[in-house]
This record gives C-alpha cells, sequence and structure tokens, in this order.
C-alpha cells in the first residue's frame, strides 16, 4: 500500500489528488505541522515538508517527482492528459510553471519571517509578493479565458495545482477580482469526483 504524508490544503493535494485517478490502494496520512521536523518525519524527508510519497521501504518526496512517478505507474489515470506526447508535454509545462514559479512566489507571502526580520519591512515584502503572484496569475488567466482547462478541454493534474494555488491566493485575500474566469474555472475543477473525494478526506469539503 503507499503512504501519502500530507498537510490539509497544503500542495499535497496535488498527488492526494492523483492517487484518486489513479485507483490505487493508498493510505492519507495527515502530519501535525509541529512533527514536520521531528525525527520519525525527518527519517522520511530530510527537507521536512511535505508530501512524501512512501512505497513499502522507500520514500519519495517532491511534488514534481511524485506525480511522475504515479504517472508512470498509473498510465491508464492520464494524469497529464490522453493525448500525444505534445499535449502531454504541454501539460506538464503547465506543471512547472505553477510548482516552480506561481508556488514559489508564495513564500514571502506565508513566512515572510524567513526572509526578513524587520517586521515593518516584512509588511513591504508581503505587498511586493503579493503583486508578484497576482502578475503570474496572468499567463492561465489568458487562457483560461479561451479554453476550459489549461491545456485545453481535458482536466490534467497540473489544473489541479493551479487550483490549489488559487485556494491560497484567496485565503491569503489577494484581489483576482480582473481574472472573473479563475472563478469558473475553480468550480469546474472542484466538480471533478477525485478532485472532492481528497478535498474531504482533508477536511477541507
Amino acid at each position: 500500500m503507499l503512504n501519502l504524508y500530507y498537510l490539509p490544503g497544503a500542495c499535497s493535494l496535488v498527488p492526494h489528488v492523483a492517487l484518486e485517478w489513479t485507483g490505487a490502494d493508498y493510505q492519507a496520512v495527515e502530519v501535525p505541522r509541529d512533527s514536520l521536523k521531528s525525527p520519525e518525519f525527518l527519517a522520511l524527508n530530510p527537507q521536512g515538508s511535505v508530501p512524501v510519497l512512501q512505497d513499502g521501504d522507500w520514500a519519495l518526496t517532491q511534488n514534481a517527482a511524485i506525480l511522475a512517478y504515479l504517472d508512470e505507474c498509473y498510465p491508464e489515470a492520464n494524469l497529464f492528459g490522453s493525448g500525444d506526447a505534445r499535449s502531454r508535454a504541454g501539460a506538464r509545462q503547465w506543471l512547472a510553471y505553477v510548482n516552480s514559479d506561481l508556488h514559489k512566489a508564495f513564500a514571502p507571502l506565508f513566512a515572510p519571517q524567513r526572509f526578513i526580520d524587520d517586521e515593518s519591512e516584512q509588511a513591504k515584502l508581503r505587498a511586493v509578493a503579493a503583486g508578484r503572484v497576482t502578475a503570474l496569475y496572468e499567463w492561465p488567466a489568458k487562457v483560461l479565458a479561451q479554453q476550459p482547462f489549461l491545456n485545453g478541454h481535458e482536466l490534467t493534474i497540473a489544473d489541479v495545482y493551479l487550483y490549489v494555488t488559487l485556494r491560497w491566493a484567496f485565503a491569503l485575500g489577494l484581489d483576482l477580482s480582473f481574472y472573473p474566469m479563475l472563478d469558473s474555472f475553480m468550480n469546474r475543477v472542484e466538480e471533478n469526483e477525485g478532485v472532492q473525494a481528497a478535498l474531504r478526506q482533508q477536511g477541507l469539503l
């Protein structure tokens, strides 16, 4: 059985949905935030972060690696879509954008103290970071104004990652009102049974 270690609502929600799509026999294990740096968890992931996918005595970290592994093990799940090589590469491009650019840009919003000690300067940092995150939604918003999902008319795991970041953005109160298509996109993603199953398991629905 596979074990997925997660924090509710964190980026570990993405492989949680992927596991639902695969139909794999798995167990979702919530990790309390104060346990991330415990010796037991650090033995699984020395970085002290989620997600972690455990397959027997082997543990794999990092969303991109976990999703690639699941895609190889369960190709019928079509995590990156059912199209040709170029189409699937397009889905991976979107995954890379959300994972490497958009997700990373949230770091100063979640924990500005990691970047600067002065609290007054932290407020400035958060303001700059908010602008950066908002700007990074421009590209996907333009695409989603023309089609239902990032890669066309088929939901892929890249859409789920974008959906997860949008949950963060709205929770942080970022103003995305000039991207109205993102609201309908979130609704389309959330209608998916696998997404709903993962949300329920994490207490988010």
